[in-house]
């Protein structure tokens, strides 16, 4: 009984330090690649969970030790949600902050940097969103979740789109003849 518990312990320690790692990895890629998932994205998740999953368990393929990583990944993702909610500061950290975009027609090109957008990008997501010209965009923001919400009509007209879904659309037109 002492070694299934050693195991188990041993188990939960690994399952939530794998956690911790792949949501600061992720955190890392920055937002605008997980808005939205790609055939690519999709491939990365499952080849992602399929090498860390020895890493969590170890050489216990039971079931017992599967139920285990499960409970520690629900428990963890539980907690992590919960510290994002009740420590704003802890939020910011792990998930970053929208990034003003464009403000009255003007574009902060250190936020598009910092955000890893080109100008073409900007342009596409604004189109998306019925304006032809930043000119006419009140205010562009990165949103924490990847999207890209777009003011325009003095403030009056807001619309989101997902910065992936343009990025998909553009390389689908380049394919295109």
């Amino acid at each position: 009984m002492a070694f299934f518990q050693n195991e188990t312990v041993r188990i939960i320690f690994s399952t939530v330090i794998v956690y911790l790692f792949i949501v600061f990895a992720i955190r890392l890629f920055g937002k605008t690649e997980i808005s939205q998932l790609s055939v690519v994205d999709l491939v990365f998740i499952l080849l992602i969970s399929n090498s860390v999953q020895n890493a969590m368990v170890g050489p216990n393929s039971t079931l017992a030790g599967g139920l285990v990583a499960a409970s520690a990944l629900f428990l963890t993702n539980f907690i992590f949600k919960r510290c994002l909610y009740r420590f704003p500061g802890f939020g910011r950290m792990v998930q970053g902050e929208s990034l003003m975009l464009v403000y009255k027609g003007r574009v902060h090109r250190e936020n598009l940097k910092k955000a890893r957008l080109t100008m073409d990008e900007l342009m596409e997501a604004v189109r998306e969103h019925g304006v032809l010209k930043i000119s006419d965009v009140d205010l562009a923001v990165l949103e924490v979740d990847g999207n890209i919400s777009v003011l325009s009509e003095d403030f009056r007209k807001k619309t989101t789109k997902s910065v992936k879904r343009a990025k998909t659309a553009r390389r689908r037109a380049k394919k295109q003849p």
